[in-house]
């Protein structure tokens, strides 16, 4: 048997979506971006979205949008992937890493305090794994030290902390739709927050600095308000990046949407069958404190081991695919220079193992993956 590790789930309505856009012949920043925003905005309850072609563009243009003093420092989790921190590298601003809390391997609150001082001007807390933030204590901290929250949440799309969407509690979310994530668009992702005005003009830093998007322009070419021959003007007033949705995305996007909650229930459903498959087992421990309450979107499911490679190797030998998400940023040589300690971060990374499970795997898969640990765990007597 051979399982993958991730696997997108679409099909026919994604397909039916992707014809409509095929005989529109529309294919770049069209009509569907603008009605996916607007869905995902009621989806989550914010009061405006903004669409991007990657959660990494989502974050970089989140941080512009505060125009913040080059220099000023961005607090981070020591254990994300690379966007949350590049982001704040993007502004000319410096990455500051906060230790992880060693139960559910995301930002620690206590770190979180210890590190900020008077030239903090933000913090991102990211949702590892689907794991929530406690986002009503982190937003108290915040608005002590007068810092902006840029929710990552690559990991969660769909989720909910105490019954409120994340991505929702902070001054700006940010959402991944990449292809392994929770819901896909192939690649994308999406800015949203309650604060229209802050994040409105992040539309022309999306599309390069133009103040008026091609859709728009031939919208207004066939009006009756804009006859004249200067329907294609346009001006560029600031510094803008090739950051666009477009509508083949939104297509996938928008039939993704509706399945998104049964997509999570369906990965809860899995977690629910693998925890109680690893319960007792010598050694093995999951690698975070997942709930099954009904209101988590969890992207992966994953273990912790002390034998992490040779487990791994293991796993490999029978067909099954792992992966390591992920290991602290200060390790890597780009990040080295703002390495501030993170001893919790340095430690449980060694254990981390990411197990398959997409919404596509059968019962039997998940058998196969339980049974497999099993006997590396407890292998066979040979007498």
């Amino acid at each position: 048997m051979t399982i993958r590790l991730f696997k997108p789930s679409v099909g026919q309505e994604e397909l039916d979506n992707l014809r409509g856009v095929f005989e529109r012949a529309w294919l770049g920043l069209g009509p569907l971006v603008s009605e996916f925003e607007e869905e995902w905005s009621r989806y989550v309850g914010c009061g405006m979205s903004v669409g991007v072609n990657s959660a990494t563009a989502a974050l970089h243009l989140a941080l512009t949008a505060f125009h913040f003093p080059p220099g000023k420092k961005v607090l981070v989790p020591a254990i994300t992937f690379a966007s949350t921190a590049t982001a704040v590298l993007y502004n000319n601003l410096i990455p500051v890493f906060v230790d992880v809390d060693p139960d559910t391997a995301v930002m620690s609150l206590e770190g979180l305090e210890r590190k900020i001082d008077g030239d903090c001007v933000a913090v991102i807390p990211v949702h590892n794994a689907g794991y929530p933030v406690p986002m009503d204590e982190l937003m108290g901290i915040a608005a002590r030290h007068n810092l902006k929250v840029i929710e990552d949440c690559a990991h969660c799309a769909g989720g909910s902390y105490k019954g409120k969407k994340l991505g929702t509690w902070g001054h700006i979310g940010c959402f991944s739709f990449e292809e392994k994530k929770c819901m896909t668009t192939g690649d994308g992702g999406m800015i949203c927050s309650d604060d229209a005005e802050l994040i409105e003009p992040l539309k022309p830093y999306r599309w390069v600095g133009i103040d008026k998007d091609t859709w728009r322009r031939a919208v207004a070419a066939g009006s009756e308000q804009e006859k004249e021959a200067m329907h294609w003007h346009y001006d560029i007033s600031v510094l803008g990046y090739k950051y666009n949705m477009n509508d083949v995305m939104a297509a996938i996007g928008l039939a993704q949407l509706k399945k998104l909650d049964a997509m999570n229930a369906k990965r809860r459903a899995i977690i629910g069958r693998y925890l109680d498959g690893i319960r007792g087992m010598d050694g093995i421990m999951p690698y975070t404190r997942y709930t099954l309450n009904g209101e988590e979107a969890y992207w992966f499911f994953g273990i912790r081991s002390a034998r992490r490679d040779e487990l791994i190797l293991h796993l490999k030998h029978r067909g099954i695919a792992t992966g390591v998400h992920f290991y602290p940023l200060p390790l890597h040589p780009l990040f080295k220079s703002w390495d501030n300690g993170c001893p919790v971060a340095k430690e449980i990374w060694k254990t981390f193992i990411t197990l398959p499970s997409h919404v596509d795997l059968t019962e039997e898969e998940i058998s196969y993956v339980v049974d497999a640990i099993g006997a590396f765990v407890t292998p066979p007597v040979w007498i």
